[in-house]
């Protein structure tokens, strides 16, 4: 599996070394031996082509061929190869392998010593085409990491209020991360949005004082400002953010996107060290994002780089805000962690954004902001509680997946990237990292596996085994006859020759052609030895003519004239010769016990004697182990007869089941057969009887199931002539109550038309009511005159 790194250090840590190395060296050989017990080679016919195939090896011993092979059959598993005369030296089948480089010992540096987290930190695969290869990496959460902290603030009018609060909390937000590490750092950053329409007020008044009522002064707008770097100077972090005054825009959102990748990406300007970055952004309201530049004519990209100038972004005006994947693999590539702290009615919003950015939580803001303290402390330990492991920069090609083992019996299996979640400091957790390619890569490769928010990393170096080196190339070689060049056991004819030694010179190139020398042979000569007969193929059609002597194509094709094909024998269950046998020249060699053109037929007769011993109960033949049964029988014993009279057939049966206490007993089996009986409280449907029972019989998936029942008792005839007497008398006076009904409803319904007819014959006297006057009300105006 290769050499393993020798290490000059101390005793103790070259055991661990070690330690480690023999659990991936095991590890390698279990998965390997798996792989290589299940996989099927697939032969080639040339050495590179071989060993590009899983678990194929390519034999280069030069007589190892016997007459009228094909190359293709110096590629097979590596005991095939054995067992057919190829010596180990000689076999060609590069193992996949890995070298640890770099295995320093997880240590939280509490002594003086470097803090490592992340173990191995560097090692190098030796990769087959298709075949995978897994390593395990452990991590675990140092104690007391040191921790720098970078505040960004939303400046604009509505965050005035929150303003007052944070010049109060420098020394609060220090003490609350102390408890977690002595080494901490803060700064302070502040935003408002682009100062260009329609973001930004640019009338001149406004420009200067974008307060909304002008007895409130605000300071000018502007994108992004780094107040302070990051500081360990707490009375520093208070004094310069209480000079700080509140802004103003015209839009709700704001320019957070610029403010984080500025913040991100001036990694001197802001003072970020190589330990956790925290990056806390307050708001009271959502973000701009790619696009919403266009409104002020601002079309370029963002670029991803750092434009401070005296600690603010003036070229805020010439780039559009990022996008939203472009900002997270900004934070990520700079192990940048993101608590989001923003008001209630723009928690939705951020929590969406907090799916697409990794290491970043969400909290929810006060008002005032009077709770930042406690948010960020619960933001810092949901963060250190979740622990992500990814690669980054790994070529085409290859496929990385991660078991995930997060202790207490919590594991994931088969992921993109490894996770374990509730974490905590000190906690050991490890991830089984499988790695495979689908192609050949050229060279060596690098890519890194790291864990989200952190600057430790694994440094992974592929290399590809897909080139053969046997190692025996040679110009000229005497097993090619002086005309070739051996390499791989194969010899490369010069031009002008051909052969499997080279032994012929190339001089024809249809059959029938002149000879051009060669010993005297003409080209039809040498056609006609690859025939069989006159009007066979050459070859049979599975193989080409080389010196008068066919060269078959295929491992499973041999023969003088190529005419054994070992691959078309019958097939049972879709294997040759059924699995019992080895195809011999396209018929079955049968193992004893087995017979049939597939050696389908076991020779045994277990499977044709029923429960009463007999061959298909004498109604059929046991042929391959199964009865096949006379015309008019079925069953897997013939037990079954389709034109018997089945009252007949299971009568027995029937009296056998109805007289034991349990049904479920076997003793009826010997008159039952394969029959499936059931007892139910009743059995509707043409009944067969036997004495106190009654049954029925129905055919389904090639089967009897018969359903009985106790015999139902005699009727007593004194009842039956009472009840249907009782009956008769009740019936009647149905009858006559719906025919009384009826006719009582007829003459209703004749006497309400008579009522009708005489209504519309009646007539009135329309006289008026002497007892009826008219309101008359006269009013007369006093300005009218009437002349």
């Amino acid at each position: 599996m290769g050499s393993w790194v020798a290490w000059t250090r101390s005793g103790e840590r070259c055991a661990l070394t070690l330690a480690l190395a023999v659990l991936l060296h095991s590890t390698i050989l279990r998965h390997s031996a798996a792989l290589g017990s299940v996989g099927q080679c697939k032969p080639k016919s040339s050495c590179n082509e071989c060993i590009r195939t899983p678990h194929c090896a390519w034999c280069s011993k030069v007589d190892f061929l016997q007459p009228g092979e094909g190359q293709s059959r110096r590629c097979g598993s590596v005991e095939a190869l054995k067992g057919r005369g190829c010596t180990q030296d000689k076999i060609q089948s590069p193992r996949e392998g890995m070298k640890l480089l770099k295995n320093q010992p997880i240590n939280s540096g509490q002594k003086g010593d470097t803090v490592v987290q992340l173990r191995p930190q560097s090692l190098n695969l030796q990769l087959r085409l298709g075949v995978p290869l897994q390593f395990q990496v452990t991590f675990r959460r140092a104690e007391g990491y040191p921790i720098d902290l970078y505040y960004l603030m939303d400046l604009s009018y509505s965050m005035n209020d929150d303003l007052q609060n944070i010049k109060n909390l420098g020394q609060e937000i220090l003490s609350a991360l102390t408890s977690v590490t002595k080494s901490v750092r803060i700064g302070f950053g502040s935003f408002v949005d682009k100062v260009a329409l329609p973001y930004v007020s640019t009338v001149r008044s406004k420009l200067k004082n974008p307060c909304p009522n002008r007895l409130t002064f605000c300071q000018p707008a502007f994108s992004f400002r780094n107040v302070l770097p990051l500081t360990n100077d707490a009375a520093e972090f208070q004094r310069r953010v209480s000079q700080q005054n509140i802004s103003g825009n015209l839009d709700s959102p704001e320019a957070g996107f610029d403010a984080m990748m500025q913040a991100a990406v001036c990694q001197e300007e802001i003072g970020w060290r190589n330990v956790t970055r925290i990056l806390v952004y307050t708001s009271d309201d959502t973000f701009h994002t790619a696009g919403d530049g266009k409104l002020a004519g601002i079309y370029l990209p963002s670029d991803g780089r750092c434009h401070l100038d005296a600690g603010e972004y003036k070229r805020s005006t010439d780039y559009d805000y990022p996008s939203v994947g472009h900002l997270s693999q900004i934070l990520s590539s700079h192990n940048i962690q993101l608590i989001f702290a923003v008001t209630d009615k723009s928690v939705p919003s951020y929590r969406a954004l907090s799916q697409l950015i990794p290491q970043s939580v969400v909290g929810e803001l006060k008002e005032d902001s009077s709770n930042v303290v406690q948010l960020i402390s619960d933001a810092y330990k949901s963060l250190s509680s979740t622990i992500y492991l990814e690669s980054q920069g790994a070529p085409h090609g290859l496929d990385i997946t991660y078991d995930s083992h997060c202790g207490g019996g919590r594991s994931l299996l088969g992921q993109q990237r490894g996770e374990c979640t509730n974490i905590t400091i000190d906690q050991e957790i490890s991830f089984m990292v499988t790695v495979s390619s689908s192609a050949c890569l050229s060279g060596q490769h690098k890519f890194f596996i790291k864990p989200q928010g952190f600057s430790e990393q694994l440094q992974v170096t592929v290399e590809m085994q897909c080139d053969c080196n046997c190692q025996d190339l040679q110009p000229r070689h005497e097993f090619c006859n002086g005309n070739g060049t051996l390499n791989c056991g194969v010899c490369s004819c010069d031009q002008g020759h051909q052969g499997r030694k080279c032994e012929c010179v190339k001089e024809m190139d249809r059959p029938g052609g002149e000879a051009g020398g060669g010993g005297g042979s003409g080209g039809a000569d040498l056609y006609a030895s690859c025939r069989e007969t006159n009007t066979s193929q050459l070859c049979s059609g599975r193989g080409d003519c080389v010196c008068g002597q066919c060269v078959c194509r295929g491992v499973d094709v041999r023969g003088t004239y190529c005419d054994c094909d070992d691959s078309t024998c019958n097939r049972d269950n879709n294997l040759i010769c059924g699995g019992h046998g080895r195809c011999d020249c396209g018929k079955c060699v049968c193992e004893p016990g087995y017979s049939g053109a597939a050696c389908e037929c076991p020779d045994a007769q277990t499977e044709c004697k029923g429960p009463d011993g007999k061959l298909c109960s004498g109604q059929g033949q046991c042929q391959c182990n199964r009865c096949q049964c006379k015309q008019g029988y079925y069953g897997q014993y013939c037990g079954y007869c389709r034109h018997c009279d089945p009252c007949l057939t299971h009568r027995e049966c029937v009296k056998c089941h109805g007289t034991l206490k349990d049904s479920s007993d076997q003793n009826c089996s010997a008159l039952c057969g394969e029959t499936l009986v059931k007892r139910v409280p009743s059995v509707p449907g043409s009944l067969c009887r036997v004495e106190g029972f009654v049954f029925s019989t129905q055919e389904k998936d090639n089967a009897v199931h018969i359903q009985y029942a106790e015999a139902p008792n005699v009727i007593d005839t004194t009842t039956m002539i009472v009840g249907s007497s009782v009956s008769s008398i009740i019936f009647i006076g149905l009858i006559l109550i719906i025919v009384y009904r009826i006719l009582l409803e007829l003459y209703d319904r004749r006497e309400y038309q008579h009522f009708i007819r005489d209504q519309k014959n009646m007539k009135w006297k329309e006289t008026q009511n002497p007892l009826f006057r008219d309101a008359t009300t006269t009013t007369v105006n006093p300005m009218f005159n009437d002349s």
